[in-house]
């Protein structure tokens, strides 16, 4: 279990070189090769000193480090020795003759048991220091190296995306395991001028070829520089050097639903613009160059290194500002936020809490970053005075009352112009909501805004009174239906028996009414044929009335010709009906009054008519009868007259 380290206290080979440690050729000191366990001849006390130590033994899943004593110097740009061939160290005499170099060693000492000889290495595990004689100063800088170790867990390997029991729990979005590991590299070639952030190193074939910095010499072969690396560490367990590099473990980039992820990028090439002419904000680049990356990142977790990387999250949902004193969302994107203090036109001044509805489409989120920053900067720096200079303007020009009643009409108003504003900025503004206003007013004072409510719940109640007077009345009318329904169900027997017996009457007026106006039709009919009768025999009459009137007109003027005058045959017929005359032709009395002849004074009809025979002045004539049987008749019926 342990090991003898030979001192030579003088030897005839001569002494070392100036800064050797160790012996190689013979020389007096402390040799290279040491003694395994078991007895060992020739070494006389007064020629060796043989110092014992201990084997080094690193427990399982740890890790030793490596000091070296002697060897060559380190280059100017090393800060670690580089890795040599030489059995994990316990080939001193291998790694002196191969050029092994003092001080610090990137190579490191996995779980086992080592025979190593401690008078040229220093071995430094979790549990001790290996070391054998060394000076005072020695012992306490590998001490402080040892402190620092353990410190920085510099003894356990590197464990990425473990989660011990006691962490184990219901799955959160970002679990404690959702880890990656920013290694920084503190040996190799130092960084170019400008960059901050060493690029990824990987070999011919694609693959890393370093295996994740746990082989130091292939790292350094393919050009690793020095400084965080633009490589993180994954879930995984990694034996690195912490002398040669430090682990930092920070959380992945979580990118929840709802959100994309702009990347802002601080390593690679200067990228070409691809924002276009129009946009005039900074530039956009592709992927892997420098500066805002053109494409989003979707939801997801992400293994990206903080230090070259940065992701800002832009909403693509639909989410909500709030304008309200004392309140905030989840987000916290309004947190300086507040109620918007107004002046109206009849001189209120309250405060007006509102909430903001917002949408940033996911292809247009580079830009929002690119012209802004970040999302709360475009909120306290654009839509934060745009919407408050609004609510003003429209204050100004509203009473009180206007705020409190008309306020669907403003809410609706304020959506379409606003949206059309944010559009220029590549926002959409899906809805403004106004709160209730609050009054600027000391705890002592009576609220003003409070006394309008008051006024309006009082026309309110008057115009519920009203409709309640109205419903009332009209309850009042269908009650009179209702009653006067119920009064005809308890009629309906009589009311439908008079129905039947009016239907009935009508029926049967119906039914006379066509019966007279048959019979009239019949009667119309039969007088119609009787008056035609009649005008057929009274044409069929006249007919004959004429023909035998011809005839006795002939002879009627052949008896006037024989009397030679007319006027003697009117006497003869005169005189011979005057002979039938019942009346008598000689007054029988005569009355003198006053001398004056009494009775009528006019001529008598038989003086008359003598006077008008007997008057020789008087024409008459005779005309011939008519030769027309139609007009023949005429004069006969006259002179009968």
């Amino acid at each position: 279990s342990r090991v003898g380290i030979i001192e030579k206290l003088w030897s005839m080979s001569g002494s070392l070189e100036e800064g050797q440690i160790i012996a190689l050729n013979g020389e007096a000191g402390f040799q290279a090769d040491i003694l395994r366990g078991g007895l060992h001849f020739g070494y006389s006390p007064l020629k060796f000193a043989i110092h014992k130590t201990a084997l080094v033994t690193i427990s399982e899943g740890r890790i030793g480090y490596v000091y070296a004593r002697d060897g060559q110097p380190l280059a100017p740009t090393q800060t670690l020795g580089q890795l040599i061939d030489s059995n994990g160290f316990q080939n001193a005499r291998a790694f002196l003759q191969n050029q092994g170099q003092r001080g610090r060693q990137r190579g490191i000492l996995r779980e086992g048991v080592y025979a190593i000889n401690n008078a040229l290495f220093v071995v430094i595990a979790e549990n001790q220091i290996y070391a054998g004689p060394m000076s005072r100063e020695e012992i306490h800088q590998c001490s402080q190296w040892r402190e620092e170790l353990v410190h920085s867990d510099g003894f356990s390997p590197v464990i990425v995306g473990c989660i011990s029991g006691a962490q184990a729990g219901p799955e959160i979005e970002l679990s404690p395991g959702d880890q990656i590991g920013i290694v920084t590299v503190h040996d190799g070639p130092t960084l170019p001028s400008g960059e901050i952030i060493a690029p990824e190193v990987t070999a011919s074939d694609g693959h890393t070829g370093h295996n994740y910095f746990q082989d130091t010499e292939a790292f350094l072969a393919l050009n690793g520089i020095r400084g965080k690396q633009l490589q993180v560490l994954t879930d995984g367990t990694y034996f690195i050097n912490r002398w040669f590099g430090t682990v930092e473990m920070r959380p992945k980039t979580l990118i929840p639903i709802g959100y994309v992820g702009v990347v802002i990028s601080y390593f690679g090439n200067k990228g070409n613009d691809v924002s276009g002419e129009t946009f005039r904000y900074g530039e956009q680049v592709e992927s892997g160059s420098r500066g805002v990356w053109r494409q989003a990142l979707p939801p997801g977790k992400y293994a990206l290194n903080p230090y070259a990387l940065k992701v800002e999250l832009v909403p693509t949902v639909n989410f909500v500002l709030r304008w309200v004193n004392g309140q905030t969302e989840q987000h916290r994107y309004d947190e300086d936020l507040t109620s918007i203090a107004l002046i109206t036109a009849d001189g209120y001044e309250p405060l007006l809490p509102l909430s903001l509805v917002l949408h940033i489409d996911y292809d247009k989120a580079p830009r929002v970053v690119q012209r802004f920053g970040d999302v709360k900067r475009l909120i306290s720096q654009t839509l934060d005075p745009i919407l408050t200079a609004y609510f003003r303007d429209i204050a100004q020009g509203s009473h009180m009352l206007d705020l409190l009643t008309q306020r669907e009409q403003i809410q609706k108003h304020a959506t379409e112009e606003l949206g059309r504003r944010f559009k220029e900025f590549d926002i959409n503004c899906v809805a403004v909501l106004i709160g209730r206003p609050e009054s600027q007013k000391m705890a002592t004072e009576e609220d003003p805004i409070q006394r309008l409510f008051d006024q309006l719940r009082e026309r309110r109640l008057a115009e519920e009174q009203k409709e309640t007077f109205s419903k009332q009345q009209e309850a009042a009318h269908q009650l009179k239906d209702l009653n006067n329904a119920r009064a005809a169900a308890d009629k309906q027997n009589e009311l439908t028996q008079t129905e039947i017996d009016v239907r009935i009457a009508h029926n049967r007026g119906e039914s006379q009414r066509a019966e007279a106006m048959g019979l009239a039709q019949r009667d119309i009919a039969r007088a119609e044929g009787e008056a035609r009768s009649r005008e057929l025999l009274g044409h069929g009459e006249a007919t004959k009335i004429s023909e035998i009137g011809a005839a006795e007109a002939t002879v009627f003027y052949q008896k006037i010709q024989a009397y030679g005058d007319p006027r003697l045959f009117a006497l003869s017929i005169a005189m011979e009906q005057l002979s039938k005359s019942q009346q008598p032709l000689v007054p029988q009395s005569m009355m003198w009054v006053n001398g004056e002849k009494g009775g009528d004074a006019t001529p008598n009809l038989l003086q008359g008519l003598l006077y008008q025979l007997l008057n020789t002045s008087s024409d008459w004539k005779l005309s011939p009868p008519v030769t027309e049987q139609a007009t023949a008749a005429a004069p006969v019926a006259e002179m009968k007259s």
